[in-house]
């Protein structure tokens, strides 16, 4: 399907379900039924209750590993065929075992969807890792897509744990005001998934959020302050939380803001990252009011053993984008970001355009 017929299609069809007030391909999200859903292993493990707990991030870009997608402006795959999608989840099942984090909170992971051969994901980990329990919201979900031959796709955030997960929520952040309006209802509807766990009788609330990655209207800025706020409410109600994801923005004293080697080809300014240099600001309330698993002061000593996103598979990870905090207490110098530099286990590089990112959080009376 040419781009301009795609166009007229998307705009002929949105004009018509706007006249007669429904929603045919099931884009939209209402708030007022549950938007999350809940998982557990068929047979479970039973973990006992530790002092700590390791936390791990990760955007596993859907299982596409290193292929060369349309929007990663260097191919012009869109579907990953199902031969494709099992090998690259069972390295990234083999990356998290290796790491044997305790909570994992993973963006970017798809259900059913056309584009990665219909693969329940979230099952798929239940399967092959370790964990007892998760809790799924969609961040994208189509019944069908006609751009890029992209079909019926179900993407979103997942929060993966040891323990039993409660009062899982899906929390909306704000949508783009840059696009038109055919193009917004098929578009991403970014969200945070929010659950929390009893752990040796302490209830911690986590939270994980994928925001915005392309945006020209400070959406970006507008959904991270959300999530700033959903983590001062419980702060402001004596609880713990652990949060993290994608947040897409670098933090303040990164060294490069311009030039990435991985957007020299990129003619298409829909899938064209800004510089950066507007943005650094937008996470120093979090770095100033909670703690981060990296530190800023070691960030900004030597940015490079923390980068943590490249779309460049030839090159090195040249921008920090993900990112864990707390309220709690921290082990001392646990954060770690797997860069393919530790020593032994499969390398992140080949699996995703993002690194892992972990910390030690202490769980006591």
């Amino acid at each position: 399907m040419s781009y301009r017929y795609q166009l007229t299609f998307l705009a002929t069809c949105y004009l018509w379900f706007i006249q007669c007030g429904c929603d045919p391909f099931d884009t939209q999200f209402d708030e007022d039924e549950v938007n999350v859903s809940y998982y557990e292993a068929s047979t479970k493990l039973n973990y006992s209750q530790p002092d700590t707990i390791l936390v791990m991030t990760w955007n596993i870009k859907f299982g596409g590993a290193r292929i060369e997608f349309f929007f990663d402006c260097v191919g012009d795959r869109s579907l990953i065929t199902e031969e494709e999608v099992l090998e690259n989840l069972e390295n990234i099942a083999t990356k998290i075992k290796q790491v044997d984090p305790d909570i994992l909170l993973i963006q970017e992971i798809d259900i059913l969807s056309k584009r990665t051969a219909y693969v329940d994901q979230m099952q798929w980990m239940f399967d092959n890792t370790n964990f007892d329990y998760g809790v799924y919201a969609s961040s994208w979900k189509a019944d069908y897509i006609a751009s890029d031959g992209i079909g019926r796709v179900n993407s979103g955030n997942a929060i993966f744990s040891k323990w039993e997960l409660k009062s899982a929520e899906r929390v909306a952040l704000p949508l783009r005001t840059d696009q038109a309006g055919y193009v917004k209802y098929f578009y991403l509807q970014r969200c945070i998934v929010k659950a929390t766990c009893d752990i040796n009788s302490k209830q911690i609330h986590f939270l994980n959020i994928h925001a915005s990655a392309w945006d020209t209207d400070s959406t970006r800025k507008k959904q991270l302050n959300i999530f700033k706020d959903e983590l001062d409410l419980v702060h402001s109600d004596s609880k713990t939380f652990i949060a993290g994801g994608d947040l897409n923005t670098t933090p303040p004293g990164s060294i490069q803001l311009t030039g990435f080697n991985d957007q020299e080809n990129c003619e298409d300014e829909d899938y064209l990252q800004d510089d950066y240099t507007r943005q650094t600001h937008w996470v120093r309330g979090l770095f100033d009011d909670y703690k981060p698993a990296i530190p800023l002061l070691l960030f900004q000593a030597n940015n490079n053993p923390y980068f943590t996103f490249t779309s460049d598979k030839d090159g090195f990870w040249n921008r920090k984008i993900d990112y864990l905090f707390t309220n709690g207490s921290i082990v001392d110098s646990s954060g770690t970001t797997y860069q393919n530099l530790e020593k032994g286990g499969i390398e992140t590089m080949p699996l995703s355009d993002h690194a892992p990112v972990s910390f030690k959080v202490v769980i006591g009376n």
